[in-house]
């Protein structure tokens, strides 16, 4: 969807008008504003100007290795300004005031001067992109002005000098005081970083880094090579165990017993006995004595064998079966050696594996040590290098601030001095002038547009038909000078106006009521109107010159018409029409006369019924039945009736007949009322339930209305000359 612009249009005939309408008091501001200005300007004397610069040198040595220095100022490029604190400390009361001392300036009483008296003639100002400073003043005097210039720097320097001095002094001293302070703190940091290595056992933490990995890796290798060979030894072990049908103790207990010649004896004998025992067994029974002889030395001999194997092994080792030591042979006893040698390297290997595990959790255990032990070398050195550093730095400064201390130079260089002026300062008088001019015409705008904003008065037709937001039926032109220079030249009437539609038919104002009349007649296209009521919401809008107009444009047109003059207040339709307002309206409804008798027929179609006398009530009689009756018969009787009526300000009589007849025709004219007043008429309308049927406005200037506001040209609203369309009617 194409987007709706609602911005208001700038109208600038409607700025010109008020403009125009405000002339008087805008004038009179402007010329207030450029006679001040001119004032100033020529009433300025003769002023001298002396100038001096000054060159601000930029250093950034540091006496205390911190940001601020001394005999120095930063360069401008930082972020901070420096010029401007120059600037600030020039125009300082105490250089101000040693600078008057110094000329002995004094005033009519001998006192020193004030330094507002310096002040409010002196500039300081930095050149741009420099560092360079301009100090001028201005006085009446041009050797004042020199030497005021030229003391003020020689108090400046002098003042920087001693500055920068004091504060060389206040460096030296700081410094002297810290010195002991950071020498004992560099004395613990060594200290401490001593006591850290040997309570370590700390030589060189990466280098015993590097060492550590190199060697945790290596036992790794070590220790993965004998469990192989722990593995082998023991899988050839198990065996061994299987074939010789003991575990590793009793193959270890056998070889010792082996090698017993009492066990080898007491086995031998005991071979001895059983095979006998075995011979006789097979020849005699268990009783048989020499079987029973044989069993109890067979006893015997297992006694004492177990005794003596007892002896050789130990009664906590386990031993062997007897009858293994009995069926022992040469395999069996190689087989026993090997199993033995295999335990004995088996043993061997896992002493070896367990002394290189002790080793291995010695490194890593040192290696999870080392990186604290390394943070905590590491910030003992960060603060034996600080400690350093700042002392060493402490050292230097302590040589600058004792060089600074006898130094004569300052910050500031003086490129050149101020001289005598020989030509004052030039007055712009020009320039004052347009200023003067400028600013007292925006004076003047600011001035008509505020007394206008003030003003609650409508101007225009425009602002007419925004305020009332009724129906505009018709747009009659101003005509009073027109007609008072010209209708009536020689008359000696007053106040009396022409009828248009019967005097002067082709003028543009006669146009305009036969407009007015069509656009009544197609009002309302079901119902013709048969009453208007026409009122105003203040006097003075022209309204019964309006019902006198609108009257003959109607009857002109072929319709019969009634006017009444039902304005009992101020009546005025008698003066024109040049009748007697001896009876009408208010002896009718008293019954002092008739309505045949009251009326006045004014031109074909067109009776005219005045007001008659001002009665004391005028809203008793007319809010009565009677009128009401009258309204009912005029209407039958007649094709239109038009009832002149007062404003609505303070009065019910339009409100009144509005109700008895069909509709209400408001008379606006601009300049005669407000917005207020307005506003009230308005209200009365709508809490009256009126039918308003539209808005007249009468008296428009159309050379104060906004441009293609007015539905006709303007050249076309022209009027006539009126003497020559009155010598036509006559």
């Amino acid at each position: 969807m194409e987007a709706i612009d609602y911005s208001e249009e700038i109208d600038f005939h409607k700025y010109w008008l008020v403009f125009k309408r405000r002339f008087l008091p805008a004038t009179l501001a402007f010329a207030g504003f450029f006679g001040l200005a001119a004032w100033y300007a020529f009433s300025q004397k003769t002023v001298y100007l002396a100038a001096a610069q000054l060159l601000l040198k930029t250093d950034n040595s540091s006496l205390t290795g911190v940001d601020n220095s001394t005999g120095t100022i930063d360069n401008v490029a930082r972020k901070r300004d420096p010029l401007s604190t120059e600037v600030e400390i020039i125009i300082s009361r105490p250089i101000i005031e040693k600078t008057i001392k110094t000329l002995n300036l004094r005033d009519k009483n001998g006192e020193f001067i004030s330094p507002e008296f310096i002040l409010k003639e002196l500039s300081v100002k930095p050149i741009p992109g420099t560092d360079i400073l301009t100090i001028s003043y201005e006085s009446f005097d041009p050797t004042w002005a020199e030497r005021i210039v030229n003391t003020l720097i020689k108090v400046y320097i002098e003042n920087d000098l001693q500055t920068n001095r004091a504060e060389a002094v206040a460096a030296r001293d700081f410094i002297e005081k810290q010195l002991p302070k950071v020498e004992a703190t560099v004395s613990q940091s060594e200290a401490d970083l001593r006591k850290f290595k040997e309570a370590n056992k700390v030589l060189d933490l990466q280098q015993e880094a590097n060492i550590a990995v190199e060697s945790i890796a290596k036992l790794e290798d070590e220790i993965s090579q004998l469990q192989a060979q722990l593995a082998q030894i023991n899988a050839e072990s198990k065996g061994l165990r299987n074939k010789i049908g003991l575990d590793t103790q009793q193959a270890v207990a056998a070889t010792s017993l082996r090698q017993s010649t009492g066990v080898q004896d007491a086995l031998k004998q005991l071979q001895e006995i059983q095979a006998q025992l075995a011979v006789e067994r097979t020849r005699f029974n268990d009783e048989y004595p020499t079987v029973a002889q044989l069993a109890f030395q067979e006893a015997a001999l297992l006694k004492l064998l177990k005794e003596r194997i007892a002896q050789v092994i130990g009664s906590q080792q386990s031993a062997p079966p007897v009858k293994s030591l009995l069926e022992f042979g040469p395999i069996q006893q190689q087989l026993t050696a090997e199993l033995v040698q295999s335990e004995v390297q088996r043993l061997g290997l896992t002493s070896q594996l367990a002394v290189l595990r002790n080793t291995q959790s010695s490194y890593k255990e040192r290696s999870r040590v080392l990186p604290k032990l390394e943070q905590n070398q590491r910030e003992l050195e960060r603060r034996v290098a600080a400690a350093q550093a700042t002392y060493q730095i402490l050292l230097s400064k302590l040589q600058e601030t004792r060089v600074a201390e006898n130094q004569n130079v300052g910050n500031a260089l003086v490129i050149s001095e101020a001289i005598v002026p020989e030509e004052p300062i030039q007055i712009p008088i020009n320039l004052i002038l347009a200023g003067g001019a400028f600013a007292g015409i925006l004076v003047a705008i600011a001035t008509a547009f505020l007394i206008d904003l003030l003003d609650k008065s409508v101007h225009t037709l425009k602002e007419l038909k925004e305020l009332f937001r009724y129906t505009l039926l018709g747009v009659i032109p101003d005509y009073g000078k027109l007609v008072s220079t010209s209708y009536f030249a020689g008359s000696s009437q007053q106040n009396v106006f022409p009828i248009f539609p019967r005097d002067l038919p082709r003028s543009v104002v006669g146009e305009a009521y036969q407009i007015l009349q069509a656009n009544l007649k197609f009002i309302s296209s079901d119902r013709p109107l048969q009453s208007i009521v026409v009122t105003s919401s203040v006097p003075k809008e022209g309204k019964s010159h309006v019902c006198a107009n609108l009257a003959a444009a109607m009857a002109q047109v072929g319709r019969r018409v009634l006017l009444i003059d039902a304005d009992l207040r101020y009546p005025s339709q008698h003066h024109l029409w040049e009748l007697t307002n001896s009876l009408g309206l208010s002896d009718i409804l008293v019954g002092e006369a008739q309505f045949h008798q009251a009326k006045r027929e004014v031109m074909t179609g067109l009776d005219v019924l005045m007001a008659g006398v001002i009665p004391p009530n005028p809203v008793a009689i007319l809010d009565s039945q009677k009128m009401a009756l009258l309204m009912q018969k005029f209407s039958r009787e007649y094709d239109c009736v038009i009832i002149d009526t007062p404003a609505l300000a303070g009065m019910a009589d339009a409100p009144i007949l509005g109700k008895m007849a069909d509709g209400i025709l408001l008379v606006a004219r601009p300049e005669k009322t407000d917005s207020a007043r307005a506003n009230a008429a308005m209200e009365i309308l709508n809490s009256s339930g009126q039918n308003v049927l539209g808005l007249v406005t009468n008296g428009v200037i159309f050379k104060n209305e906004p441009d293609g506001y007015i539905y006709r040209n303007r050249e076309n609203y022209t009027l006539p000359d009126f003497s020559q369309e009155k010598a036509e009617c006559k």
